[in-house]
């Protein structure tokens, strides 16, 4: 929201403090010109940039004279600043001029390529990240050559890309270059070979399975593209792939000079490879060697097949890292658990990101007594706590914990209660089993008064089966036992901004690059995951910091009661993704989730995912109580929607830029509706991205594919967040 309405000519006749003696009388009027430049500074430093320049700038000549200070200019950020349109881009960055070192434009995917040519008037920056933004070779051949200062380059690699194309100017530019982010779209080494210098290179590799005209993908595009990559001075690599054989080839040609040589300096390897069975790299051995041989390792991932007990021994054998990540690796979990607790690893106080998530598909020998390999053992995840006791970001997704022994919740037997001694948590992502006390719910009266509905229970006509109304005054219909477990997290734990509770066998029905399954069953869940419900939900409430809420895959939710004691308590909330929350022929939590989002006035995105979900006036209509939402996403197959009540949302709503159906209904409701959103208010919101499309069509993949990255990855797509990059990433 602009500030221009807000200030006037007169600066002290903005802000007035009247300070009033015993009697009440002002004794003394404090206008904003007799703070000191040091405050108003502190104060200017929370204003949005363009509102800055082109807004207060424009009060006074003290205001320009402070919004023009290199302390609030040097680092320019504007990163998913989804009210900035061409226009006002160009005038910030016209502005900014020679004065800002570190330049942003990450996620403005809207942005055209005329506004991204202006870049080059910021000839002293040192950092520039153009992800998500249309970057041409031509285009990048250009910006490089005005940038004779850069030193960390981040931006897309399209299809068309021929590094051939660059000028000399850009090829002297990118040798000087020591960090470089690339997302690949297309096979290529990108501008990797021009660069010569590199100490940091992080691959993000998105490219389809095939072409927009229906032909294979084949890395045999890159042939003559480029030289061996220069690694000698590389002290991080990371990679994330998509899903898809292509990228694995890719990834495998990237890391080709590895077996010549790896790096001497290598401080951090992070690998993200999806599926169960990703291809062999034979150089994984003398990786792990060599990580071992100099004892400054900071960060670690590696696939499931590229590495044995005996390796990850030597890799971590004498270092003290800060980031590790073995998702979709339970057989390496033990030889883990052994170098941080007992011989290899020198200094586990050290870690503060540890993921060890499970396999999202790997059943659970529920039944026969044995142990399934992504069960988490209390003891063992005891003393891992006591061992690591800073650790700020856990990931236990799709593994299981099943508790035993009710009657010992005092101690520390229970995951939960072990977890509340991390005091420094912020981020944690937990299987829904591990919130249960038992596999039973306690059958004992619960302590709390009865309502007096409740103490006529059994002398009154039983109500009909179905699904019941919900009043937001009435008595929770949950026990408050049960929950023991949880509790001691939540008391050990109240900084907790970021918490992820997913059911083991939960898998979205948005696919990545392939089309919805249409024959779709319910998955199965333990006997523990099938306790937990609302009171364990209700329970969230005491987090008063928390921002970030998934709950997914929770069958024993009923009504839903404690997403409402969550809105109200929880002010600071911001995002929240639900997903397939009880039972899944039915939607029993409607009541309770309208109740709750109009309690929810901080929140920016909310995501649902439910099979069967009516998006009616009454849904859209609590919806619109969230004043600050942004980003919107309903997957749901056979859900239906109202035009009529999405677009009366939209246009209450006027922040919000992203909306994203992927329902039931026909292909020509989705297609209009989706061009009355984008005709009536494009023009209005530069940013807008609008996708309205049947989830069961064939052409999802091709609709998927032409969705904005940034918007697909952060939002529409689902996925765990939690541990999955280094800490304090420079980008």
């Amino acid at each position: 929201m602009s500030l221009s309405g807000t200030l006037h000519e007169n600066m002290d006749n903005q802000i007035v403090q009247a300070v009033c003696g015993e009697e009440g009388v002002p004794a003394v009027s404090v206008g904003m010109s007799d703070f000191s430049d040091e405050i108003l500074l502190g104060v200017l430093r929370y204003v949005p940039l363009p509102d800055l320049l082109l807004s207060v700038a424009r009060v006074c000549r003290k205001l320009h004279s402070l919004c023009h200070d290199k302390t609030l200019l040097s680092h320019a950020c504007l990163t998913e600043d989804y009210t900035a349109s061409d226009a006002t881009v160009c005038q910030v960055l016209k502005q900014l001029s020679n004065q800002v070192q570190s330049l942003s434009l990450n996620g403005c995917y809207w942005l055209s390529g005329s506004t991204i040519d202006q870049v080059h008037r910021c000839r002293a920056v040192t950092q520039l990240d153009l992800s998500g933004c249309r970057v041409t070779t031509l285009r990048l051949s250009r910006l490089l050559s005005s940038l004779p200062l850069l030193q960390s380059l981040a931006f897309d690699v399209a299809p068309g890309f021929d590094s051939a194309q660059l000028s000399a100017e850009a090829r002297d530019s990118l040798g000087r270059v020591r960090a470089l982010r690339q997302t690949l779209l297309t096979p290529s080494y990108g501008v990797v070979p021009c660069c010569c210098g590199l100490q940091r290179l992080q691959l993000r590799l998105e490219i389809p399975e095939v072409t927009r005209e229906g032909t294979s993908m084949c890395c045999q595009l890159m042939v003559g593209q480029s030289s061996v990559p220069h690694y000698q001075q590389l002290q991080c690599f990371t990679a994330r792939l998509a899903p898809g054989e292509v990228n694995q080839t890719l990834l495998l040609l990237y890391l080709a000079v590895f077996s010549v040589c790896v790096p001497e300096h290598l401080r951090v390897f992070l690998v993200s490879v999806p599926g169960l069975n990703p291809a062999h790299w034979p150089a994984a051995a003398s990786l792990a060697q060599t990580l071992g041989r100099h004892g400054d390792l900071e960060a670690l991932q590696l696939p499931r097949s590229w590495l044995d007990a005996e390796s990850l021994r030597r890799a971590l054998n004498g270092n003290a890292p800060k980031h590790l990540s073995f998702s979709r690796c339970p057989a390496l979990r033990p030889q883990l658990v052994r170098s941080l607790l007992e011989d290899g690893i020198r200094d586990a106080t050290r870690l503060v990101s540890l993921n060890l998530s499970g396999i999202s598909h790997n059943p659970y020998p529920e039944g026969n007594g044995a142990r399934g390999e992504d069960e988490l053992v209390a003891e063992t995840m005891n003393r891992l706590v006591t061992g690591c006791p800073n650790l700020a970001h856990l990931n236990l997704t799709h593994t299981h914990y099943h508790h035993d022994n009710p009657a010992g919740l005092g101690g520390d037997t229970h995951l939960c209660a072990s977890l509340a001694r991390l005091t420094h948590l912020r981020s944690l992502s937990l299987p829904v089993c591990a919130l249960a006390d038992g596999p039973h719910t306690n059958t004992h009266a619960p302590t709390h008064t009865l309502s007096p509905s409740a103490l006529l229970l059994g002398l009154r006509k039983p109500p009909r089966v179905g699904l019941q109304s919900y009043r937001p005054d009435s008595a929770p219909s949950f026990p408050r036992d049960g929950t023991s477990g949880l509790g001691a997290l939540l008391a050990g734990c109240p900084s907790l901004e970021v918490l992820e509770v997913t059911g083991p066998g939960f898998v979205s029905a948005l696919p990545r690059l392939e089309a919805c399954v249409r024959v779709w069953a319910e998955p199965r869940a333990c006997a523990w995951a099938r306790v937990v419900g609302d009171a364990h939900i209700a329970a969230l409430q005491e987090l008063p910091r928390l921002r970030k809420l998934t709950l997914a895959g929770v069958p024993g939710v009923s009504r839903g009661a404690g997403l409402v004691q969550v809105a109200q308590r929880c002010r600071e909330l911001q995002v929240l993704s639900l997903a397939n929350l009880g039972s899944l022929k039915t939607i029993s939590y409607s009541a309770a989730l309208l109740e709750a989002l109009q309690h929810c006035s901080q929140l920016r995105e909310l995501r649902l995912e439910q099979p069967y979900l009516s998006a009616n006036s009454a849904f859209f209509e609590a919806l619109s109580c969230c004043s600050r939402l942004q980003r919107l996403c309903i997957v749901s197959r056979n859900g239906t929607f109202q035009p009529d009540a999405v677009a009366t949302f939209m246009e209450r709503c006027r922040d919000v830029v992203m909306c994203h159906m992927f329902m039931g209904g026909t292909l020509v409701s989705c297609r209009t509706l989706q061009k009355t959103l984008l005709d009536r208010f494009s023009s209005e919101r530069p940013a807008l991205s609008v996708v309205i499309y049947p989830l069961l069509h064939e052409d999802l993949p091709l609709v998927i594919r032409e969705t904005p990255l940034p918007l697909l990855d952060q939002v529409t797509l689902f996925q765990s967040r939690v541990a999955q990059t280094l800490p304090r990433s420079p980008w």
